[in-house]
């Protein structure tokens, strides 16, 4: 059964701070008993605690999150590099799924480096896969950039057969295509969907202060940044046909995830998304 839940990574500030049960016991109070680890370092004592959370909280540990190698910037495990540590604690954590958060940042420079990413991907599908392991890719919006006239995406996931798919509607959105069209073209390859809305705010009035001063460029600035993540239900997106279009894809999860929070803390963000999708029909997805 398809099951609505968090991405940790908004949280990933509060596990530093109080810790893994204690945040997700908070998230469970929300309504949410299912999460997805990203960003959050795979200590012994943060993984005890996650399974704490399994056993006294329900909380089902959806997906955990590695990069198929070390990125600058971005400390932490990499399958290459820790391959046996990653499978034990997915298995720990009765976790079934390894997610890639991003494309590599040198394997945006050329085709090339796509095509080998997407080559040596497909080989760790076939190692983890002997462990009883999928492994999947998250889109941004770089994945809808054209090479010859194909999306970056479709070149990734045709290379990449045994590679699944966590589809992410905001940045299918940003990237200009339909996100209800696009999880119905990848269909059974899309395991994890992401639950994030598409908004656009308001200019902010500093922006006309600026712009009377003469600083064109401050204002432009201020122009160009009202693309905005929002909570479920807050933005534009359209979440009854996109959660509509996973249920009939058979999607195992839709996480909510909400990169910025613009002075909001993640708690509260989660509870007005919480809200609203209950609002929408969905509470017995959670």
């Amino acid at each position: 059964m398809t099951k609505i839940g968090v991405q940790a990574m908004m949280l990933k500030d509060n596990f530093a701070a109080v810790g893994p049960f204690e945040t997700l016991r908070q998230v469970s109070e929300i309504g949410y008993h299912a999460v997805e680890i990203s960003q959050i370092p795979m200590t012994a004592e943060n993984v005890a605690e996650l399974q704490r959370a399994r056993t006294e909280l329900g909380m089902d540990i959806a997906a955990l999150s590695a990069p198929l190698t070390g990125m600058p910037g971005m400390p932490g495990e990499s399958l290459t590099s820790d391959f046996d540590k990653i499978v034990d604690d997915a298995k720990a954590l009765g976790s079934t799924m390894v997610r890639m958060g991003m494309l590599p940042f040198d394997a945006m420079a050329s085709l090339d480096k796509v095509l080998e990413f997407a080559d040596n991907s497909n080989e760790m599908a076939a190692r983890l896969r002997e462990q009883g392991i999928g492994l999947y890719y998250h889109n941004h919006h770089i994945e809808f950039a054209k090479y010859d006239g194909r999306y970056l995406l479709d070149i990734i996931a045709d290379r990449a057969p045994l590679m699944g798919l966590e589809v992410d509607v905001h940045w299918v959105q940003r990237g200009g295509l339909d996100p209800v069209k696009t999880l119905a073209k990848y269909d059974e390859r899309v395991a994890m969907v992401h639950l994030k809305d598409y908004r656009i705010g308001q200019i902010p009035a500093e922006a006309f202060g600026l712009l009377a001063q003469g600083d064109f460029p401050g204002f432009m600035s201020a122009f160009t940044g009202v693309v905005q993540f929002a909570e479920v239900g807050e933005g534009n997106l359209d979440f009854t046909a996109i959660i509509e279009q996973s249920l009939a894809i058979g999607a195992q999860y839709l996480l909510v995830e909400q990169d910025e929070q613009y002075g909001r803390t993640p708690l509260e963000c989660l509870q007005t998304s919480y809200d609203n999708l209950v609002a929408l029909g969905y509470a017995h997805l959670f």
